[in-house]
């Protein structure tokens, strides 16, 4: 298993790495894909609970959020979500009319797709879209990776406490440590790297990479423990079956939805 998620990974890593380095539509085209592909593993998710959301309804809106960060970044964001979601109520309301007893509940799965995965990952377009964004995002996002690898060698090495026994039995305090203490040196060399890269003037500091570091492993966790519960309630192991080792699109992208917005809003706020 292990090595499977290592050589899917590798195999990953340079086409992630092309699109970041590309930007623009190409990039945006790479997210909708990954977002889209998610979201269509989320609806089918509650599949599982007799639930119905409407996948051309996420990936839809999904596509929509998407273009509208590309385009204008949150001008659009107003009529794009009013439309969304009055769409999303017709579309619930006509398959009640045609039998389906559940479309209030299809209705608001439905919309936590379209916005959980869809208005949060589209940060990862708003945070490649800043100020040498193709450096900030070489940070926040190898943090996470940095944050998870830890805390699994960590929690397999020396785990003992539980860090949420009902969501994630194998997670432990001792792994979210060890990823915390490995991520935040891990930003600051990263930021340094970057920050070469960059320019002096970039804003990237070996301090704003320990920041980050230090945020991507102790927050966006909860991203992957918030799938680990939708997954336990409607009693499916893996999102899907796409990426060997790893499981599906969702699983992949579980943290990066946190570590997006979290990370977008640290930089505009503290280093922009």
């Amino acid at each position: 298993m292990l090595l499977k998620r290592i050589l899917v990974s590798f195999g990953l890593l340079p086409v992630g790495l092309i699109l970041i380095a590309v930007g623009g539509w190409v990039y945006v085209a790479g997210v909708a894909l990954i977002l889209s592909l998610a979201g269509i593993e989320y609806a089918r998710l509650f599949r599982a609970a007799n639930l119905q959301p409407s996948e051309h309804l996420i990936v839809g809106g999904i596509l929509l959020i998407a273009v509208g960060r590309e385009m204008d970044g949150f001008a659009s964001a107003h009529w794009i979500v009013s439309f969304i979601i009055l769409a999303g109520m017709t579309y619930h309301l006509w398959k009640y009319e045609r039998g389906r007893e559940l479309a209030a509940s299809d209705f608001s799965v439905s919309m936590s797709g379209v916005f959980y995965i869809g208005w949060l990952g589209a940060y990862l377009i708003s945070l490649r879209n800043l100020p040498n964004g193709v450096w900030w995002i070489l940070i926040v996002l190898p943090a996470v990776w940095l944050a998870d690898s830890a805390a699994y060698f960590v929690g397999t090495r020396w785990g003992r406490h539980k860090l949420a026994p009902r969501l994630s039995p194998k997670k432990s305090w001792e792994g979210y440590i060890g990823g915390i203490l490995a991520a935040i040196p891990g930003g600051a060399l990263l930021a340094v790297a970057c920050q070469y890269l960059a320019g002096a003037n970039s804003g990237i500091t070996p301090l704003s990479g320990a920041v980050l570091g230090l945020a991507m492993a102790a927050l966006p966790t909860l991203g992957d423990l918030g799938e680990s519960m939708i997954k336990r309630q409607v009693g499916v192991k893996d999102s899907g079956n796409l990426l060997p080792g790893h499981g599906g699109v969702f699983d992949r992208i579980d943290s990066w939805l946190w570590s997006a917005v979290i990370g977008y809003y640290i930089i505009v706020w503290f280093y922009q």
